[in-house]
């Protein structure tokens, strides 16, 4: 398999320039996820107008790869990524790894993840986490793909896995990063990117905020996780239903607030904060053309 190209398309992504109208960029979110089914028009207009520059949307779960396939080629802005989240290892078929390799194949301007390592979750087998991300990990040093790593409860375990594996060139992403300031330093030198997510503008995640106080300004991305990891009502500029189990949904659009929270957080005027995540979001997702 050859190695893929850096960049999506040929049609060119607009750009955060002084004195323009600011461009959003997403690093993380899951716009294939059902619950988002019946309102994704009405997203697709909010996303328009804000407007977004670029996200990437993750696949979870073999079943959901080819939609995210689907929801690329239909909005250049969106990067496909693919990957087998440690929620759902144990719906994994027998052939997911060429499953997986074929979806890489067929869109090779894409990442891997979601993937990573769960101990939040009933009854982990961490093993079994640990050898499904890996292989996938590795896929995307092999091609140089952006990885996007999930990590609840198990930042030792995640560390001890990769502080001597080697990286993807243009690095990592740990979303909605959650881990202590302590590892900061020797996660970035591993090539890791980390993004803030609106959910930690809750006013009692004091300690979440102060961690991104301290990641260096070249690391920093935003991400929305939309449906999940909703903003605190207060702040929602957007809103949808709640799902039907009455779980509260994270629009999309909510990424504006979500960049403004985090220009408040470092003391950014919001065209620095912008100009910022713009560039680290082509560094690790591709530049555009």
């Amino acid at each position: 398999m050859a190695s893929p190209p850096c960049a999506r398309g040929s049609r060119p992504l607009p750009r955060n320039t002084p004195g323009g109208k600011g461009v959003y960029y997403d690093a993380h979110n899951h716009l294939q996820d059902p619950a988002l089914a019946p309102h994704r028009a009405a997203i697709a207009q909010a996303l328009e107008a804000l407007p977004l520059g670029g996200a990437v949307v993750n696949g979870t779960t073999e079943a959901d790869w080819p939609l995210v396939t689907t929801l690329a080629r239909e909005n250049p802005r969106l990067l496909p990524s693919y990957g087998l989240h440690p929620w759902h290892l144990a719906r994994r078929t027998p052939h997911w790894q060429a499953h997986l390799l074929a979806a890489v194949e067929a869109t090779p301007a894409c990442g891997i993840g979601e993937i990573g390592l769960d101990r939040w979750i009933p009854h982990p087998d961490l093993e079994d986490q640990q050898t499904v991300f890996l292989w996938q990990y590795r896929l995307a040093t092999r091609l140089n793909l952006p990885a996007s790593l999930h990590c609840l409860r198990a930042w030792g375990p995640l560390w001890e896995l990769l502080r001597d594996e080697p990286p993807p060139p243009r690095g990592f992403l740990l979303h909605a990063y959650g881990g202590p300031v302590e590892m900061v330093e020797g996660w970035a030198r591993l090539g890791a990117y980390f993004s803030f997510s609106g959910s930690f503008l809750d006013p009692r995640k004091t300690a979440k905020r102060e961690v991104f106080r301290h990641i260096p300004p070249e690391r920093l991305l935003v991400e929305t996780d939309a449906p999940a990891m909703p903003l605190p009502p207060a702040l929602q500029r957007h809103t949808l239903p709640s799902a039907e189990e009455g779980t509260p949904l994270n629009h999309p659009a909510n990424l504006g607030v979500t960049t403004e929270g985090l220009a408040t957080l470092r003391g950014w005027a919001l065209p620095e904060a912008l100009a910022r995540v713009e560039e680290n979001y082509h560094r690790l997702f591709g530049q555009a053309p």
